[in-house]
């Protein structure tokens, strides 16, 4: 079984690291795992932490559940275009039946808008229903 190492460095530490990286680079058959990061998303009021699934605004954090913080997600990476019901279900569940889940989304949308209005009161953005269509997020 092999070992694993994780190291940070502060930025002025180069030494220590450069070293590390002698000993890889002698021994190639080291396995090497790259992290992907995926940066922060700030959108208006609101800063989303993928790699944390973390939702803030300002400084309070807003508890989301996974269908919501999913929702939110991709809300904001279609900021400003109308999403189709089919479209949201799709993207979050994975299948579409009209009816039942229209509903569906709808509830999770309405829970969503809860908890980010009562986080962020003076906000600067929304959530926008649209008609029979679907939804619209938003800056105001």
């Amino acid at each position: 079984m092999g070992k694993l190492i994780i190291v940070e460095f502060e930025d002025s530490e180069t030494h220590p690291f450069d070293e590390i990286m002698k000993v890889f680079h002698k021994y190639p058959d080291f396995q090497k795992y790259e992290i992907d990061y995926t940066p922060a998303i700030s959108l208006h009021d609101l800063e989303i932490l993928p790699d944390q699934r973390k939702v803030y605004c300002g400084e309070q954090e807003v508890s989301l559940t996974t269908k919501e913080y999913n929702l939110l997600c991709y809300f904001a990476a279609n900021e400003g275009r109308v999403l189709t019901y089919e479209q949201i279900y799709q993207e979050i569940w994975g299948n579409y039946v009209q009816d039942i889940e229209n509903n569906t989304i709808g509830s999770h949308v309405c829970k969503l808008r809860e908890k980010l209005y009562k986080a962020c009161p003076y906000r600067k953005f929304e959530i926008r229903c649209v008609r029979e269509i679907g939804y619209c997020f938003e800056g105001k």
